[in-house]
C-alpha cells in the first residue's frame, strides 16, 4: 500500500464535468451535485485505513457544509476487480452503513479521477460557486488512525470560508491516503 500526498491547490482549475452512477441506483452529474455556494468533490473508496478513520467526520462535516450551500459528492475510482472490498455492493453497503448525506459515485472506468487528477484516498476538491478551485487539502490531522476530537477541521474550514467568501485559504496542508488502485492496461 503506497501513502501518497496531494499536490498543491491550482486555484481556479475547473471542475471537470462527470456522469456516474450513484448507488442510490441515479445517475449524477457535476451539476447535478454543486451547491449554490459550490462543490466538494471527493475521491474515496471503503477500503483505505485512511478513508475509515474519518468517514464520521466526513458525514458531520458534509452534512454542515450542505447546510452553508456547499454540495457535496464522493467518488470511488479503485480497480473494483483487484479490490473486491470496493465493489459497488460494497459501496452501497458502506454508504447505508454510515448514512452518507452525499451521492457516492462509482467511477469504474476511472476517467474521473484522471481527469480530476485525483491521486489518493480521501482526495478532496473544493470548489467555489464559479465552479473554480479553491481547495486541495486534507480533511484533518487524522491519518490511519482517527486525531483527537479537538483537532482543525481543515476541509470544513476552508470550504466555510469558500461559502462565505469564494475564496479558500491561501496555506492548505495536503491529504495523505493510500494511493488509488489504478486498472492495469
Amino acid at each position: 500500500m503506497v501513502s501518497l500526498e496531494t499536490p498543491v491547490c491550482d486555484f481556479g482549475q475547473a471542475a471537470p464535468d462527470f456522469a456516474l452512477p450513484g448507488v442510490d441506483g441515479k445517475l449524477w452529474r457535476r451539476d447535478n451535485c454543486k451547491g449554490d455556494k459550490g462543490l466538494l468533490v471527493m475521491f474515496i473508496c471503503n477500503h483505505c485505513p485512511y478513508v475509515q478513520a474519518v468517514r464520521e467526520r466526513l458525514v458531520r462535516d458534509t452534512q454542515e457544509l450542505i447546510a452553508l450551500g456547499i454540495g457535496c459528492v464522493a467518488i470511488m475510482s479503485n480497480d473494483a476487480t483487484d479490490y473486491p472490498e470496493d465493489s459497488f455492493d460494497n459501496m452501497r453497503r458502506v454508504a447505508e452503513q454510515f448514512g452518507y448525506p452525499f451521492p457516492y459515485l462509482f467511477d469504474e472506468n476511472q476517467a474521473v479521477a484522471q481527469a480530476y487528477g485525483a491521486v489518493c484516498t480521501p482526495d478532496f476538491f473544493g470548489y467555489n460557486a464559479d465552479l473554480g478551485l479553491q481547495y486541495r487539502g486534507r480533511l484533518d490531522a487524522s491519518r490511519k488512525e482517527t486525531a483527537p476530537a479537538d483537532v482543525r477541521r481543515d476541509l470544513f474550514e476552508a470550504m466555510r470560508q469558500v461559502a462565505l467568501t469564494g475564496r479558500g485559504p491561501a496555506e492548505q496542508i495536503p491529504s495523505v491516503g493510500c494511493s488509488i488502485k489504478w486498472r492495469t492496461a
